[in-house]
C-alpha cells in the first residue's frame, strides 16, 4: 500500500477522531439504517472525550453515501471540527461501528479495510486502436487511447494477386497500429503509475501489441480472456466475465508482491552479522527513526500491534519508552498504539506498508509461524544494519 493518501492526516496535530463503519446499503431502509451507524459513530466517540464539533462533522460525514457509491464501509478521520479524509473501504469492517480518539489517527485498519489491489490499466484493442481505462477496486475512470488508421483494416478471401498485394497491406496497417497503441500504452503507464496492464479485445492484436512493449512493462502486461473494444448489449455477459477476470489480476499481483516482500524480509534477517531486515517493535521503532524502514509489513492479528510507544509531533519521533521519547526533543511525549507511530513513520519517509497474513499449514506444507514477523511487524531496510550493531540500538 502506497501511503502518499494519508499525507493530509500528518500534516496537523490531534487529537484524531477515526471511525471505521459498514455502509447500510441494499435495502429500502438503507437511508434510516445509515443514520443509525451515524449516530453510534458519534454517541461513541463523545464517550472518549472528543469535542463536540468533531463528533458533529463525524456525524454528518457518515450518515449519508457519496452518490455513485456503495462501498462496503468508510474510514472517516477528523480533527478540530472538520473531516480531513474520508475513505471507503473494500472489505466490511468486522465491527459495525468502530471508533477511536486518540493523540494519533488510527490507520492500521486501513493495511486490511483499504483497497490494497494495485490499479490497472486496461487497453481495450481492436486492429484499428484501442480505449484506455484505469480500474481499481471500487472505481474505474476513462484514460486516453489511441487511434491508428482505418483503412485498409480488413482482409478478403481471395488468391488473386491483387487481392494477396492488398492483404499484405490491411497486415501492415494492423501491424502499424499496433505500434502505434503500444507506444501510447507506454506512455500513459508511465503517466498513470499503474502497476498493472492489462490487453482484452482480439487476442491477434493483443498479442501484437503485448511483443512491442519495453520489456519492462511485458513483464507486468497480462491478457485479458473477456472483453471487447466496443462492448455492446449482447456482450453484456463477456463484460461482467471482464470484471471478474480484472478483479483476479489484481489481487494475485498484490498477493505475488507481498509474497515476494514476505521472502525479502525472511532472507534478510541476520544472523548475529548484518541484517536487511527488522522486526518486533523495538527494532522497528529504531529503524523508524533513522528512517530505514523500505517496506514495513503488519501481520493481521499480530500481539504488538497495539502496543504502547510514546511519540512526539514529528514522525521520526517516536520511542519504546516514555524516558526515552524526552532524549529526542519531543517535549511532552503522547501515548500512542505503535501500528498508529509506525504507520506514520512510513508515511512520512515513502516507506511501502503491506498486510501479511498468519501462517497456517492445514496440508503439511512446511509453514512456520516464526517465519512470520514477530509481534505482527517486521521491515525491509533501505540499509542493513551496520556489522556490531543490533537491532533496536
Amino acid at each position: 500500500m502506497n501511503l502518499a493518501f494519508l499525507s493530509p492526516l500528518y500534516d496537523r496535530s490531534g487529537p484524531w477522531a477515526s471511525a471505521y463503519v459498514a455502509t447500510a446499503g441494499g435495502t429500502e431502509d438503507a437511508a434510516a439504517r445509515q443514520e443509525l451507524l451515524a449516530r453510534e459513530a458519534r454517541e461513541a466517540l463523545g464517550g472518549q472525550g472528543a469535542d463536540d464539533a468533531t463528533c458533529r462533522a463525524v456525524y454528518e460525514a457518515l450518515r449519508t453515501v457519496p452518490d455513485g457509491t456503495n462501498p462496503p464501509g468508510r474510514a472517516v478521520f477528523a480533527s478540530e471540527g472538520q473531516v480531513v479524509l474520508d475513505r471507503p473501504l473494500s472489505t466490511t469492517p468486522e465491527s459495525r461501528v468502530d471508533v477511536s480518539w486518540a493523540p494519533l489517527p488510527h490507520a492500521a485498519p486501513l493495511v486490511d479495510l483499504a483497497a490494497t489491489e494495485p490499479v490497472c490499466l486496461l487497453a481495450r484493442i481492436d486492429r484499428q486502436g484501442a480505449d484506455f481505462e484505469l480500474r481499481g477496486p471500487l472505481s474505474s475512470a476513462p484514460a486516453g487511447g489511441a487511434e491508428g488508421e482505418d483503412w485498409p483494416l480488413h482482409r478478403t478471401g481471395s488468391a488473386d494477386w491483387s487481392e494477396r498485394h492488398f492483404q499484405n497491406a490491411v497486415e501492415n496497417t494492423w501491424e502499424r497500429n499496433a505500434a502505434l497503441v503500444a507506444e501510447a500504452l507506454a506512455e500513459h503507464r508511465e503517466r498513470t503509475g499503474a502497476e498493472v496492464v492489462v490487453l482484452a479485445g482480439e487476442q491477434r492484436e493483443c498479442v501484437a501489441v503485448r511483443d512491442r512493449l519495453p520489456e519492462p512493462l511485458r513483464e507486468v502486461t497480462v491478457l485479458a480472456e473477456h472483453g471487447t473494444r466496443n462492448p455492446g448489449s449482447s456482450a453484456r455477459a463477456g463484460e461482467h466475465l471482464l470484471d471478474q477476470e480484472l478483479a483476479a489480476i489484481r489481487r494475485a499481483h498484490a498477493e505475488r508482491h507481498a509474497s515476494a516482500a514476505l521472502d525479502r524480509f525472511r532472507a534478510g534477517r541476520g544472523d548475529g552479522g548484518r541484517a536487511d531486515a527488522a522486526e518486533g517493535v523495538p527494532a522497528l521503532v529504531e529503524a523508524a527513526r533513522e528512517h530505514r524502514i523500505a517496506q514495513l509489513l503488519v501481520r493481521t492479528g499480530g500481539p504488538d500491534l497495539g502496543r504502547e510507544v510514546w511519540v512526539g509531533r514529528e514522525p521520526e519521533q517516536i520511542a519504546v519508552r516514555r524516558t526515552d521519547a524526552k532524549t529526542l526533543g519531543t517535549g511532552e511525549p503522547l501515548s500512542a498504539r505503535a501500528d498508529d507511530a509506525l504507520l506514520r513513520a512510513a508515511a512520512a519517509t515513502g516507506a511501502e506498508v503491506l498486510a501479511v497474513r498468519p501462517l497456517t499449514d492445514p496440508e503439511g506444507t512446511g509453514a512456520n509461524v516464526a517465519d512470520e514477523p514477530a509481534g505482527g511487524f517486521g521491515a525491509v531496510l533501505r540499509w542493513p544494519y551496520a556489522e556490531g550493531e543490533t537491532e533496536g540500538g
